[in-house]
């Protein structure tokens, strides 16, 4: 599917792609933003790729922006900090608002959230301290480390006993003071992409990892995709919904994804969410659009729409 860019190109104005930013991240993000960038410009739309710094909403008053084009991941642009400051001087911007970024980026409160709406996901224990380990080895190994404000797997591990929860833990909280431990789910892993109001078809991962980490998600060939996901119709038909509720829940909008684990009983268990994703070669996103029909240009012209 492809856009006519003659007839709309314009009606954005001046757009700011905000890409880079400070967070472990970055480097994704960079990639991230060149893509959407050559692709803002086969649409012809004025773009300019801005690295945010202290400056930012100067360098944006003075540049004459109209909107603001986020591809920020992780802290300060994936958390609610710059879409915060964007509302301060009144300048649209791509995705979720400073809720839904805030309660998405924060792994231990988002997990609270569902769970207070009754919707599936593992048992989690938060780890500040030494203290809280017992109450994080009581939910039974295996079990999954993760800083509580990371991505991309950043600092994430896969634990079986105590003295390796302890060494991940410290290891975890080289990233964020606050670590979440969660009940390792077995079985298979999913993420659904979202666009508007519209589940995408699902994607079902293989990896030869322990699970889908970092060197899976940008560096290994090993990693296989399936989309067609190969669900049942019904069952990914709901699946996509619960995708939609999760979504609401933590008040996200625009454009993101939501991964989850299904176990060996066919139970799914919402694991994240991410309002801003990433939009690389190996990115999920731009693959279940594909499926849908959507080509990489036109997903990002979508994403752009999300910002009037």
């Amino acid at each position: 599917m492809t856009i006519e860019t003659d007839r709309s190109s314009t009606k954005f104005g001046k757009v700011a792609l905000l890409m880079g930013g400070r967070a472990a991240e970055r480097e994704i993000s960079l990639k991230s933003g060149r893509a959407v960038h050559e692709a803002l410009q086969r649409l012809g739309v004025d773009v300019d790729p801005l690295d945010p710094d202290e400056a930012i909403l100067e360098r944006l008053r003075a540049g004459g922006y109209d909107r603001a084009f986020i591809i920020l991941h992780g802290r300060g642009g994936e958390d609610g900090l710059i879409q915060g400051a964007l509302e301060t001087i009144g300048m649209p911007y791509t995705g979720s608002g400073v809720l839904g970024s805030a309660l998405g980026m924060d792994k231990y409160r988002c997990k609270l959230a569902w769970a207070g709406c009754g919707l599936p996901t593992a048992d989690f224990v938060l780890l500040r301290e030494a203290a809280d380990l017992p109450a994080a080895a009581a939910l039974g190994f295996p079990l999954m480390i993760k800083p509580v404000h990371e991505g991309s797997s950043i600092g994430m591990a896969r634990v079986e006993s105590e003295e390796a929860l302890e060494r991940a833990w410290r290891a975890a909280a080289e990233f964020d003071a606050l670590v979440l431990a969660e009940r390792w789910i077995q079985g298979t892993e999913l993420t659904c992409a979202i666009l508007g109001r519209e589940a995408l078809p699902m994607i079902r991962l293989e990896t030869p990892h322990a699970f889908y980490d970092y060197e899976a998600k940008y560096q290994a060939n090993s990693t296989r995709y399936h989309c067609p996901s190969g669900l049942d119709a019904a069952v990914e038909a709901n699946l996509r919904e619960l995708s939609l509720r999760a979504f609401d829940v933590v008040g996200a909008s625009g454009w993101g994804r939501v991964d989850m684990m299904l176990d060996g009983e066919g139970r799914p268990f919402l694991l994240e969410i991410n309002t801003v994703p990433g939009m690389t070669d190996h990115s999920l996103v731009p693959m279940a659009a594909r499926v849908a029909g959507i080509d990489f240009d036109d997903l990002v012209w979508r994403i752009l729409e999300t910002s009037t």
